[in-house]
């Protein structure tokens, strides 16, 4: 089956770059080169963020997990807001969607505009997780892929693939080219958090995990060569 409507999930530590923090410019503006080339071979594309480049869980045992979770989820508002910033300069329309009000910079999550957004070339951004803390951008990147009727996530992160173990501990690991999401839940491979895995396997929805920085990587998750793990649903 072609895969035309597509959720493409980005880690905010890949788009920091080595700095490791905030964001690099210049891999941002080649995600977007990409994503811009994806469109243009005619497929609909969602984006969700992670935050990690500016926040990732509490800094202190003193402090609350809500209100952790809630600069997380303004975190994930702010690389959207930069990214479909990005994009819109690389000549492409963006839009971004939030599930709770937040002032003239985003748009409250409606399943048709967005649905109207994509079939007419915009890319919908997703910022905002949830909405709720205890949620991570794992759970919403399923959530909103099953909503839109994605027909695949795409998971750009800073490892090209699933492994049976750390390959940054063992260089044997072995590198898994498909395997099913029955086995990221029952083996607890964390490659996305359990009740993501659980929800995205429920509704059947598949997931391409690739290393963002391989050259031309999202063309080739998109319309190409796949050379990371098919996680089949």
């Amino acid at each position: 089956m072609e895969e035309k409507r597509i959720l493409l999930k980005l880690s905010g530590e890949a788009l920091a770059g080595e700095k490791k923090t905030g964001f690099d410019e210049q891999t941002v503006m080649e995600v977007a080169r990409q994503v811009k080339l994806a469109l243009e071979a005619g497929k609909e594309i969602a984006v969700v963020i992670g935050g990690g480049n500016f926040w990732r869980g509490r800094t202190s045992e003193h402090m609350d997990r809500v209100k952790a979770d809630q600069i997380g989820i303004l975190a994930t508002v702010m690389n959207c807001i930069y990214v479909a910033e990005m994009f819109r300069v690389a000549g492409m329309k963006t839009m971004i969607m939030t599930p709770f009000e937040c002032g003239n910079m985003t748009k409250l999550f409606r399943k048709d505009d967005a649905m109207e957004a994509l079939k007419t070339g915009t890319i919908v951004f997703f910022a905002g997780g949830t909405g709720h803390p205890y949620f991570s951008t794992d759970m919403s990147t399923v959530l909103m892929a099953i909503e839109i009727e994605a027909d695949v996530i795409l998971s750009g992160k800073a490892i090209d693939g699933v492994y049976d173990s750390d390959p940054k501990v063992n260089p044997n690991a072995k590198k898994y080219d498909s395997m099913e999401m029955k086995d990221i839940v029952d083996q607890k491979l964390g490659v996305i958090d359990l009740a993501s895995a659980v929800l995205a396997m429920e509704n059947h929805m598949p997931m391409k995990l690739f290393g963002l920085n391989g050259e031309n990587s999202i063309v080739n998750a998109m319309t190409g060569t796949f050379t990371g793990t098919y996680i089949h649903a």
